[in-house]
């Protein structure tokens, strides 16, 4: 099984999951706004990415944040307390598959194909 992380509103996340369907992939979806984002899974994430390929700097959350919310990004706890307070910062599609592990974007995917 097979586990797709964003938001279920985002294009990128729906593109994911109809591709995951075509290649007769079963999944779920974890969205962050209903199922939320817990300190464990931030860690995880984290630790698999980090902060520079994790948070989405060009998308329109992070535009939208003043000067001083984008400097709070210190250090991993501050980048948890961000991610969780604005859960849009977080580039999607993000999947954790058993055996590939983390995967982060729509090119990724791939992988799972073969």
């Amino acid at each position: 099984m097979i586990t797709l992380y964003g938001i279920s509103n985002c294009d990128t996340v729906r593109k994911s999951g109809k591709w995951l369907d075509a290649q007769g992939i079963e999944w779920t979806l974890h969205d962050y706004r209903k199922h939320g984002l817990d300190d464990a899974l931030a860690a995880d994430l984290l630790a698999a990415f980090g902060a520079e390929r994790l948070i989405n700097k060009r998308g329109t959350t992070w535009r939208q944040l003043d000067a001083s919310e984008q400097h709070k990004i210190t250090d991993p706890a501050s980048a948890i307390k961000l991610m969780q307070t604005y859960p849009a910062l977080i580039k999607r599609p993000i999947v954790h598959a058993r055996t590939h592990g983390w995967l982060l974007g729509y090119d990724q995917l791939m992988v799972l194909s073969g």
